[in-house]
């Protein structure tokens, strides 16, 4: 993986991560400076698959500072490339066992933006509140055994 613009981090805490992918984006020519400018949120954003295409939602990419008229919609549907067999294996995932297909972050890997990808199940609320108790509890070890050494 490349060097990391963004990542979604409310996609962690609201779903469990089951199978990741990468995946390029189909993009014009402000939208990549914008994004190598870290101009992107991809904090609602989901994946859908339509006609045999997988195309992302909702990921708002900033308006690139000196792109006057030639500037992108913010929230535009893109396009994702991948391989008719990834697709199909998420299609079926979907449809079948109702998981969710959520971008987790996006990253530039020789010149080019990709966004890592993955199915994913949406959380109760019992299972965030174990996840905070967790954390929580780790920290609380981190602090305990960083105030020993010193």
């Amino acid at each position: 993986m490349g060097k990391t613009i963004t990542t979604n981090r409310k996609a962690f805490h609201e779903y469990h991560i089951f199978d990741k992918l990468t995946a390029g984006m189909v993009l014009t020519g402000t939208e990549i400076k914008s994004i190598r400018q870290g101009g992107i949120n991809l904090k609602d954003s989901f994946v859908k698959i339509e006609n045999g295409e997988a195309l992302l939602y909702s990921c708002h990419i900033s308006p690139y500072d000196k792109g006057n008229i030639y500037n992108h919609e913010p929230e535009r549907v893109r396009k994702l490339l991948l391989k008719k067999k990834e697709i199909e294996k998420f299609q079926i995932k979907v449809n079948k066992e109702k998981y969710t297909i959520v971008p987790l972050s996006v990253f530039i890997e020789r010149g080019f933006a990709k966004v890592e990808i993955a199915l994913a199940k949406g959380k109760k609320l019992y299972d965030k509140r174990e996840d905070i108790a967790k954390k929580s509890q780790q920290r609380d070890i981190q602090r305990n055994f960083k105030n020993k050494k010193m």
